[in-house]
């Protein structure tokens, strides 16, 4: 058996920070392995690369696993967006100390995993779930029959409660707790969506793999019991798919009589008041919504599969309830024109007691079909790597005039924010003031 350090090499902390549930996740299913597992977050050892260098000189791993959460921020207006360089040089660091094999993985990496591989210079990748992969990996390094390259095997292990409780950090998680308050939980993996610009496919699958509802509960009580977590923010990409389980999620924590807030990416579809007073006696608190386009013909561009109608109708059905929600949208869709963005600047004034955040430009990422209509449409050549950021804007936009005027009709509201970095701006505020929990719910209070 071998001795694993795993890395999570992201500072990110806007809007808030975020615990590295992937390095946990795989924390537990090598543990599960008779690995010995070491892990360190360089957020919590605020940036510092020689605490990991002493780190890993006191592990001595056999093995370094490095998760690749971010690549950029998404956002076009942040100058200080590519972190790739940032890892580049802390993996050279590492190299520099110990000839353990670097084993790279995580969401962005599973994106573009031979591009970046090469990049940062690692030994060997895990693209997608790892908790088969990387066992696999390690057997084959273990016995010297390892070759540098990608590891890829199924996915049929994540609903396996035996295998799948993420091994937490009590020092970890209780750092987290005070910085920001929230703590992810992943009750499913797999999209069944094929959205125009989403790299979710990529990194989890099409095919939805659900946690057992009690499975779950487990893990949020035990939180709560034994770290003091009050605020869970449910990470799947679509939490409400009709094809889950998630209001039996809800019926569980409510039998269990777990306290808890909670919060989670919906998707606005049609949701009846008795669910949302049933998600709301479990501790929802909080929705985040993938609007993603403010008129039909951008909703349509994405293939998003519904309308604007659907988002005001289900904000209004939250607004009833006193659920505050926060829609992110995109501006520049394929189909945009200037005439659709001053149509989805009024369809967004038609939304009430909520948040709305906006984007300028949509982040290209390689395989989507996004990718292949910036192509088509001129806006990428089709040797970029995408390695570094590039946005997709309609042709038909004049993009400083679109920004005005998303500027112009935002201006002097709370509730209303553009660019992302005058949301994490405000958010930043609200944390050093010792606001905790989903600070974005604050702006609607106007604290």
């Amino acid at each position: 058996m071998s001795d694993v350090l795993l890395v999570s090499p992201n500072t990110y902390s806007e809007p808030y920070p975020v615990y590295p549930l992937g390095m946990a996740s795989m924390a537990a299913a090598l543990r599960a392995h008779g690995h010995r597992v070491g892990q360190f977050d360089l957020f919590e050892a605020k940036g510092s690369t020689k605490e990991l260098l002493d780190t890993i000189c006191s592990f001595q791993p056999h093995v370094i696993g490095i998760s690749i959460r971010n690549i950029d921020t998404t956002d076009s207006t942040d100058a200080e967006k590519w972190s790739l360089d940032r890892d580049r040089t802390l993996i050279r660091a590492v190299r520099g100390i110990t000839p353990a094999p670097i084993v790279l993985g995580g969401p962005a990496f599973s994106i573009m995993p031979e591009a970046m591989l090469d990049y940062l210079g690692a030994d060997h990748g895990v693209a997608g779930e790892g908790e088969d992969s990387f066992p696999a990996l390690i057997e084959d390094i273990e016995a010297g029959t390892a070759k540098g390259g990608i590891y890829r095997m199924g996915d049929g292990s994540f609903a396996d409660p035996e295998r799948n409780h993420p091994l937490w950090q009590g020092g970890l998680v209780s750092s987290y707790v005070n910085r920001g308050g929230v703590i992810g939980v992943q009750t499913k993996r797999g999209c069944m969506h094929s959205c125009a610009y989403c790299p979710y496919p990529a990194i989890e699958g099409g095919n939805l793999r659900c946690k057992d509802p009690g499975s779950v509960a487990d893990e949020v009580e035990r939180l709560a019991m034994d770290f003091g977590v009050r605020f869970i923010f449910f990470t799947d990409s679509i939490f409400n798919e009709p094809q889950s389980n998630y209001l039996s999620i809800a019926e569980e924590l409510i039998q269990r009589d777990i306290r808890v807030e909670w919060s989670a990416f919906f998707r606005p579809q049609a949701i009846s008041r008795e669910e949302i007073l049933l998600l709301k006696r479990s501790g929802l608190s909080a929705i985040e919504v993938g609007t993603d386009a403010a008129s039909d013909i951008a909703l349509s561009g994405l293939n998003k599969g519904f309308g604007f109608s659907d988002a005001i109708a289900f904000n209004d059905a939250c607004a009833r309830e006193k659920i505050p929600c926060i829609h992110y949208v995109m501006f520049g869709c394929p189909g945009e024109s200037m005439e659709t963005v001053a149509e989805g600047l009024d369809n967004i004034g038609r939304l009430t007691g909520c948040i709305v955040l906006a984007f300028s430009g949509i982040r290209v990422l390689p395989g989507t079909p996004l990718h292949g209509k910036a192509i088509a449409d001129g806006v990428l050549s089709c040797d970029n790597e995408l390695l570094k950021p590039a946005f997709y804007y309609s042709p038909e936009i004049d993009t400083p005039l679109m920004n005005q005027k998303i500027g112009e009709s935002f201006g002097g509201r709370r509730d209303r924010l553009f660019p992302p970095s005058r949301a994490n701006a405000r958010l930043r505020v609200l944390n050093t003031f010792g606001f905790r929990g989903f600070l974005w719910t604050k702006l609607l209070s106007g604290q």
